[in-house]
């Protein structure tokens, strides 16, 4: 029984299952298509289920807020850079338009890599997927699953 090799941790840019980080998180590829934040009941490939609760992902809004201000503060050093910011224009006021374009640019990226982020804290890296079945979450409800 030979452990499946563990793929890099980049992975999670690529939104991929935490547990064999080969099967996908999401039905579609592409961000910025209609249904982009579907996701499949288990994984393809090792059989993690993606929810493990009822409202699991509610908690992925505080990921999503750190990457929000991390891109700002990222946007902000860029525009000290190459542009300047000084008291005597307007060029704050700039870069606050420039940055809100960019996190509404952004936003469906930033959802999905949020949400790969939430589970990747909850769901470690298991070398021997390929033999151990996933559990069952025990606080999934079905009868509540979707019903917001």
């Amino acid at each position: 029984m030979e452990p499946a090799p563990k793929p890099g941790l980049f992975k999670i840019f690529s939104c991929k299952c935490p547990r064999c980080r080969r099967g996908d998180m999401f039905l579609s590829k592409k961000p910025y298509k209609k249904g982009f934040m579907r996701m499949p009941d288990k994984c393809a490939e090792c059989g993690q289920y993606m929810e493990l609760e009822v409202g699991f992902y509610y908690g992925s809004s505080y990921v999503s807020y750190a990457l929000a201000v991390a891109i700002s503060v990222a946007s902000f050093l860029a525009w000290f850079v190459f542009i300047g910011v000084s008291t005597n224009d307007n060029r704050v006021f700039y870069w606050l338009a420039v940055n809100g374009v960019l996190i509404l640019a952004l936003q469906p990226i930033i959802m999905r890599l949020a949400r790969t982020m939430w589970l990747w804290i909850f769901v470690r890296y298991e070398p021997y997927w390929k033999f151990k079945p996933a559990k069952r979450p025990e606080r999934l409800n079905e009868s509540q699953k979707n019903a917001w």
